[in-house]
């Protein structure tokens, strides 16, 4: 019945609004044009469908494991037996394209985070809500296992602004060199590798440039982290086996610890609260709360936040490869803009308003009479 009535309204409003111009946001402002502007507000009918949409998106998302289930104090640190570890890292690996192994270099991995780096887990626990869905569309485009999801927590602690001693940069860590081999550039004003959206496009690419070649996914981890030519020297020290256990031992220090911590990471992300560990705090954005929009003219963050009523802050966390606070788009370079899904049709009804170098305040004050906030 409810499904029944959403139906019926859509169609209604499909009626009312057929007649109705599109609105289009790439139009300049004319010359004095905002003697004649005022601010258009996004329609509450609009503004409904865009929240269901992302609830529903959100109510198929994976069901959150049973918070209630364990009953711990909040400073414990519940440890357990290597048998139970052994047996939940054994039913991973059933499950699982990769070679998943318990050992005592393992072991220590799940020590490490639970002991001393929970906060991490606890962060990547929230701040996935923003990042995996779209790291999973990207994976499943690609053909690729969903679990190297879980390898940007252990790269860069889901931080699309990391940035490593050696020059690595972004979620996925790419370096110049090799971002450049797959599309992602960098200047002073725009760096490719810390776009959510374009590293994350990128990493997958090289991941599947790294399977054709060695056929192990164990071993992908250990050339994503150390390089190709590394993995190639360990090999020939081990007398030619190409699976990734029979190597390790003559890999690089680093990488003999990487793929450790990447099956620790999985096994965090499905027994986190085993270890009393939650998310820290709610993420204030889910993927499917955000949206895009391309502009097709140079506009600053302070400019964007004061016209939607947004922390200057909550634009840069959304956009984090823009580098000095403010967009060089062009017509000839249009650029994305990521907001919240909320303020996306005040952006759009408004886009000429926004760009037009006016602060808010100082075009009500000039043009119009307003007793409300933009919306």
């Amino acid at each position: 019945m409810k499904r029944l009535i959403f139906v019926l309204l859509l169609l209604i409003s499909t009626q009312v609004f057929a007649g109705q111009e599109p609105v289009s946001n790439n139009s300049p402002l004319p010359r004095d044009s905002t003697s004649t502007y005022s601010i258009i507000y996004d329609t509450p009918f609009l503004k409904y469908c865009d929240s269901i949409y992302a609830i529903n998106m959100q109510i198929n998302e994976e069901p959150k494991p049973w918070l209630s289930y364990y009953d711990f104090d909040a400073d414990s640190i519940p440890s357990y037996l290597d048998t139970t570890y052994r047996e939940r890292i054994a039913y991973m690996d059933i499950q699982s394209p990769f070679s998943f192994r318990y050992n005592e270099d393992v072991r220590k991995m799940i020590y490490f985070y639970a002991e001393r780096r929970p906060g991490m887990i606890s962060r990547a626990l929230a701040t996935k809500e923003l990042y995996f869905p779209l790291f999973e569309e990207m994976l499943d485009k690609y053909q690729l296992p969903m679990e190297l999801k879980y390898l940007a927590i252990v790269e860069s602690a889901l931080n699309p602004r990391a940035r490593s001693r050696a020059g690595a940069v972004g979620l996925w860590q790419f370096m110049p060199a090799t971002g450049r081999l797959y599309g992602l550039h960098s200047n002073s004003r725009i760096d490719d590798r810390m776009n959510p959206y374009k590293a994350t496009e990128a990493a997958c690419q090289h991941f599947v440039d790294l399977y054709e070649r060695y056929q192990d996914w164990n071993l992908v981890l250990a050339a994503y982290n150390a390089g190709s030519g590394n993995v190639n020297k360990a090999i020939r020290r081990a007398g030619g086996p190409t699976d990734y256990w029979s190597i390790r031992q003559y890999l690089p220090r680093e990488t003999r610890a990487y793929v450790p911590a990447f099956i620790a990471v999985n096994y965090f992300m499905k027994y986190a609260y085993a270890h009393n560990i939650e998310p820290r705090k709610q993420i204030q954005f889910s993927y499917y709360q955000t949206d895009t929009v391309y502009i097709q003219k140079e506009i600053s963050f302070t400019q964007i936040a004061d016209w939607l009523d947004l922390d200057v802050n909550e634009i840069k966390m959304l956009n984090p490869q823009y580098q000095r606070n403010n967009i060089p788009a062009s017509s000839t370079q249009p650029l994305v803009l990521t907001l919240p899904l909320d303020k996306i049709g005040a952006f759009i009804l408004n886009e000429n308003l926004i760009i037009s170098g006016l602060s808010k305040e100082e075009f009500s004050k000039q043009w119009v009479n307003t007793d409300h906030p933009l919306e």
